[in-house]
């Protein structure tokens, strides 16, 4: 049976707040759990009237204390805005809390633009160096307890999680993540959603692939779009708020809260609406059997044990309903 996981990036509708968004991702995280879906992952997004989750580790905790048996996690932190030792102190806490459900998926990008990438600089007498290979080594050694004893933050490694640790992924959609990840021994998380040309770079991630303690074979997971409904049309609806949203994003840099489903069909409609969406962007729309279809023939190109699905709609309980036909449609276990 396919393994079914979602990634949230808690949408703020158009005419809702920030807090409604929150509030809404505990709500669905909870469906998903009671639907069998493997884990729930928090993305991480900045200085967005679109996304209301710029800390991802603020939802974890709660999300984790009123759920029991879905691993939950971030999707992912972007470590270049922060201390390794600050990002392994919060996950040891998680993961001590919630022993053996605390996943932190790593991201290299920035998560926002420029000007607020500085502005989460602690230190702005220059930019922040471009050092992301050695964070990540300094967050493992932290983690895992593997700093060497010459290491100048070696004495510092003392986590209040211990003996729990979460279990680290690497997110990408480019070569170099690939290669990062395989070399390093951690699961693969593919962002489909951004770049939908890269089942070769699953590939590289396999080929260059070494076991760790951790991880002794590749393991991908590929993270795509998706909206199901009852019928197609309405699911065409549903996917209108996504799509007008994506095109401003593209054609002039403009963020939104997700419009209603009348706000987008006539934007589209208009020429400037009319444009093609970000190049190499996917979704799979449709009814159960349709959507089914759609998510295994996107696992089989990246050859993933996982898929987790995005799906951003303006009502909250359209976008609940798409991931319980979802549910039905691969015929996911209410956990026991």
């Amino acid at each position: 049976m396919r393994v079914l996981s979602v990634l949230d990036q808690s949408p703020i509708s158009e005419g809702s707040t920030g807090g409604d968004a929150l509030r809404n991702s505990i709500d669905l995280a909870q469906l998903a759990e009671s639907l069998g879906y493997r884990r729930y992952w928090i993305a991480e997004h900045h200085a967005t009237p679109m996304l209301a989750s710029p800390s991802p580790e603020a939802l974890i905790g709660p999300i984790a204390s009123l759920t029991s048996t879905m691993r939950i996690g971030s999707g992912g932190v972007m470590l270049p805005n922060y201390s390794p030792l600050k990002v392994a102190e919060t996950f040891s806490m998680l993961a001590g809390l919630f022993p053996g459900r605390i996943d932190l998926g790593i991201g290299r990008a920035a998560g926002t633009d420029p000007l607020t990438t500085f502005a989460l600089q602690r230190d702005r007498r220059q930019g922040a160096a471009d050092d992301f290979p050695e964070q990540l080594q300094e967050l493992r050694g932290y983690l895992e307890d593997s700093l060497p004893a010459d290491h100048p933050f070696a004495s510092v490694a003392k986590l209040p999680g211990n003996p729990e640790i979460p279990e680290i992924w690497l997110l990408g959609s480019s070569p170099q993540s690939a290669i990062w990840a395989g070399e390093l021994g951690l699961p693969y998380v593919f962002a489909d959603f951004i770049n939908s040309e890269g089942a070769h770079i699953a590939e590289l991630y396999r080929d260059h692939f070494a076991p760790s303690a951790r991880l002794q074979e590749p393991r991908v997971t590929v993270a795509t779009w998706a909206v199901c409904a009852d019928t197609r049309e309405h699911a065409e609806r549903l996917a209108t708020s996504s799509r007008m949203a994506l095109s401003l994003l593209r054609t002039s840099g403009k963020t939104i809260p997700v419009p209603t489903v009348e706000t987008a069909t006539r934007f589209l409609e208009e020429p400037a609406g009319s444009l093609p969406i970000a190049r190499r962007r996917r979704m799979t729309i449709g009814t159960k059997a349709t959507v089914r279809d759609g998510l295994e023939a996107i696992a089989g190109e990246y050859g993933a044990e996982e898929i987790m699905i995005v799906t951003i709609t303006h009502s909250h309980e359209a976008r609940k309903h798409s991931y319980e036909l979802v549910a039905e449609a691969f015929d996911l276990q209410p956990p026991s």
